[in-house]
């Protein structure tokens, strides 16, 4: 294997041969056992001389690069389904004649309502479009010979996932044959292809072929950078047009930077607010342009904010365990933000994975009766993994242990690898829709902030991300009492009695709002939860003035279940910012006269962003 294997270390070579068996006899049972543990298909390639130069072709394709399927398991995911079909023929037959008809039907729709417009003069606009916005084109609908292979498409499509939801199968090996069927299906969409793509050929008929000559070009660029391009990177850049909130990095040490933003008003909380980031991504998600940063936001309303920026680790930093993203991420960059203020108590916040980071962090500074920490707040943040939506697929044992091997011979975790991963969970919106544009419509990526943050990641380290995985995903210790030991001190989370405020966002698909929620159920105080809408970024970045809205309960009793909370919420209209805020004013203090910027201990070191935000 090499440093371009998918998500999670396994080969993408799609498998067409049984593994060999005794004797060099072909061996189903082989296969079989291969596919079911990564390891073992990984041993398998290696062995057999034609799967290993099979392997080694596809990892030489650049195209691995850009589009990161794992065919091995699209393949056993076919073959789990093909295998089940054939021992129920009887099923098998009744399904495949339903679609059968259902495929008649669909064309004999599409040819008649041809027939309609040709000579009734119906309009063909009028006719229901697809709500699938890969076929949105208008030829889809009116051209019939069109409109048949897109309903042909999603009628068989629909027919595989609802033959293998009624598979009996244990719910985790059910997760994985779903996951990786969708990425088949969408995979031979007959929009990725030009010549079943009428907006693409419209395209390229109105372009003179000037648009296929571009998306050549396009994918060109993209194999020579090796991932598939999503924004037009050149167009924003922190320090240029984002993060471009004035403050100043006063610590710098072998793990971050701490940034101070300078006030924006007379007077200021006399608390201050840490942000603690995720430290898979660049702090400025939450300070992209002026009119969309949290943390520009945040200023306006008089909090003094401090913020984390990670730096990017490479192999020499392999050693830097967890314990050292808590000794100096948390602890040390809280005591400078308490000395620069004069504040004994300040107010914390986590986003993500940097949320998880806070939960062990206030649970270990309980342990010591250290109670700097006033008030908490975790933005769409895990602490229970029992339920981590689609990500299970890729943080089983042989997922993670691959992973760690290949963190070993590396020294750390790339951040393609796990850019991979996310890209996966929504493969039509981050993978296909771009390959469309990019490469059939002959487009260059468009100018978006967000998607440049999202393409701007970071490494791991090894010791710190081998630690993470295994007492979270794989493990899920840190909702057992005692069941994480961190610097020491084993971690219980009921001790931490001060008030936090959750956010979960309604279409996350990385954590999952109910799994957001279970921070009620685990803390020992009181919380605040709230339900934005839309996804994972999107529903947080979500500044006043938008089309947002969130869920919010009367404060009270923990409800019995993340359900019984919603059915119990009201719908309120705007940005979570606008509840949020409220709150973090009571736990703020009184006005004060602001502090300096930085102080003798904590010199100014240079304007914000930093330096540490820059390093790729």
């Amino acid at each position: 294997m090499n440093d371009n294997d998918a998500p999670g270390g396994r080969s993408a070579a799609p498998p067409p041969f049984w593994p060999m068996g005794p004797a060099g006899t072909a061996s189903p049972g082989n296969w079989a056992g291969a596919f079911a543990d990564p390891l073992r298909l990984a041993d398998t390639i290696a062995a057999n001389p034609v799967l290993r130069g099979l392997d080694q072709m596809w990892n030489a394709n650049p195209f691995r690069r850009i589009i990161p399927v794992d065919w091995a398991e699209v393949a056993w995911a076919l073959r789990t389904i093909g295998l089940r079909s054939a021992g129920n023929p009887h099923r098998a037959l009744a399904a495949t004649a339903a679609l059968q008809a259902d495929l008649w039907r669909a064309a004999a729709e599409a040819w008649t309502g041809t027939a309609r417009r040709v000579l009734f003069g119906e309009d063909g606009a009028q006719q229901a479009a697809s709500a699938d916005k890969r076929f949105a084109a208008a030829a889809w609908q009116a051209n019939p010979a069109f409109r048949m292979l897109r309903d042909a498409y999603l009628l068989a499509s629909d027919w595989l996932m609802k033959h293998a939801e009624e598979e009996a199968m244990e719910p985790r090996q059910r997760q994985r044959l779903m996951f990786h069927l969708r990425q088949f299906t969408d995979a031979v969409s007959p929009a990725l292809l030009f010549a079943a793509n009428p907006a693409a050929i419209q395209r390229a008929v109105e372009t003179g072929g000037a648009s296929l000559a571009q998306g050549a070009r396009n994918l060109m660029e993209d194999l020579a950078a090796g991932r598939l391009s999503m924004a037009d990177e050149t167009a924003f850049a922190p320090g240029r047009n984002l993060a471009m909130t004035p403050g100043k990095v006063v610590l710098r040490n072998a793990l971050c930077e701490l940034i101070q933003y300078e006030p924006a008003t007379p007077q200021v909380h006399q608390r201050p607010l840490l942000i603690l980031p995720p430290w898979i991504n660049k702090f400025y998600i939450l300070d992209l342009q002026p009119k969309n940063s949290l943390i520009r936001h945040l200023v306006a309303q008089g909090f003094t904010v401090f913020v984390v920026s990670w730096k990017n680790p490479d192999a020499t930093m392999e050693g830097l365990g967890f314990e050292d993203y808590l000794r100096l991420g948390v602890l040390e960059t809280s005591d400078a933000v308490r000395e620069i203020t004069g504040s004994k108590t300040l107010n914390v916040m986590g986003y993500c994975i940097g949320g998880t980071l806070l939960a062990m962090a206030l649970a270990w500074l309980a342990q010591q009766d250290d109670a700097r920490f006033n008030a908490a707040t975790f933005i769409v943040s895990l602490q229970d993994f029992s339920r981590v939506g689609d990500t299970a697929v890729f943080m089983g044992e042989p997922e993670v242990e691959l992973i760690e091997r290949q963190m070993m011979a590396r020294g750390y975790l790339d951040a393609r690898e796990m850019a991979n991963m996310f890209n996966l969970l929504r493969a039509n919106d981050l993978i296909w829709s771009n390959v469309v544009n990019n490469y059939l419509m002959g487009e260059r990526p468009a100018a978006f902030d967000l998607l440049t943050w999202n393409a701007d990641g970071t490494r791991m380290t090894r010791a710190a991300h081998s630690f993470y995985l295994r007492n979270t995903y794989l493990e899920n210790r840190l909702v057992q009492p005692g069941g994480v030991e961190l610097a020491g001190a084993t971690l219980h989370l009921k001790a931490i009695a001060i008030p936090v405020y959750a956010v979960g966002a309604e279409r996350d698909h990385i954590v999952p709002w109910d799994a957001a929620w279970q921070v009620t159920r685990l803390v020992g105080g009181p919380v605040r939860y709230v339900l934005a809408n839309s996804g994972h970024i999107a529903g947080i970045i979500n500044p006043p003035g938008g089309k947002g809205f969130f869920f919010v309960a009367p404060d009270g009793p923990p409800s019995v279940s993340a359900e019984a909370w919603k059915q119990g919420a009201e719908r309120k209209p705007g940005s979570w910012w606008e509840d949020w805020v409220p709150w973090l004013a009571a736990q703020g203090g009184k006005r004060v006269k602001p502090p300096p910027m930085g102080s003798a201990a904590h010199p100014a070191l240079m304007d914000a962003p930093g330096s540490y935000v820059l390093e790729k």
